[in-house]
């Protein structure tokens, strides 16, 4: 017997989940507990390979750390991790620079100071481009370090962003940018939304691609 956690909704079909090692069915109110036994049950191989694949994630988290020669991504390149005398830690559009001697939590920690840094200059500077391409007007912008939502809009109209879409490529970052834009016009994912999207970036849906990606990248990298 498999053991999972279950979740009853207003749902029509059941869903199975594997996360952190942890397994989750949502299913149907009335549906019987006998009826999602035989699912899950069905579902048998499917779930170990997920254990396991969730399992070498965690591990490969666990093991993420950073060290002077060590790469990071910075809009769709990667830029190496340097020693420059002093105190500063920066980017000079060659290399995130920091002092010397510092161990590996530390250069992890200046890395996410210096990307919150520069996601702050360039999303602010792609967010207000696109507003006026747009016709919209946000009333801030605002960098977080959310490890699940690329980005956000708020009921006041303030568009907020992870820092870690800095990571991502420009035609990436614009999409985001654009989806959290497109929210001041449409708060939902209706097809009114997706039609706006789609008249500034066709491709959007390339994008997105794109976007999960990366975003299976991060899931092995451990940043908090």
């Amino acid at each position: 017997m498999i053991t999972y956690t279950l979740t009853r909704s207003k749902r029509k079909t059941v869903a199975l989940y594997v996360r952190n090692g942890n397994i989750e069915v949502r299913a149907p109110l009335k549906m019987p507990k006998s009826d999602i036994d035989k699912f899950v049950a069905s579902k048998e191989k499917w779930i170990t390979d997920r254990l396991v694949k969730s399992q070498k994630q965690s591990e490969q988290r666990e093991s993420f750390e950073l060290n002077y020669g060590d790469t990071v991504l910075y809009r769709g390149k990667n830029y190496p991790i340097i020693v420059k005398p002093g105190n500063r830690v920066g980017f000079d559009d060659t290399a995130f620079f920091m002092p010397p001697n510092l161990p590996a939590e530390q250069i992890k920690s200046a890395c996410v100071q210096v990307y919150r840094m520069l996601a702050k200059r360039v999303l602010t500077e792609k967010t207000l481009d696109f507003a006026k391409r747009m016709a919209v007007a946000p009333t801030a912008v605002k960098i977080n370090g959310a490890t699940t939502r690329w980005g956000s809009c708020s009921a006041r109209k303030s568009i907020n962003y992870s820092w870690r879409l800095i990571m991502a490529d420009d035609d990436v970052i614009d999409y985001v940018v654009v989806h959290e834009l497109a929210h001041l016009t449409e708060m939902n994912h209706s097809a009114r939304f997706w039609v706006i999207v789609g008249s500034v970036l066709s491709d959007y849906r390339e994008r997105q691609k794109r976007l999960k990606e990366l975003q299976k990248k991060l899931n092995i990298e451990n940043w908090e």
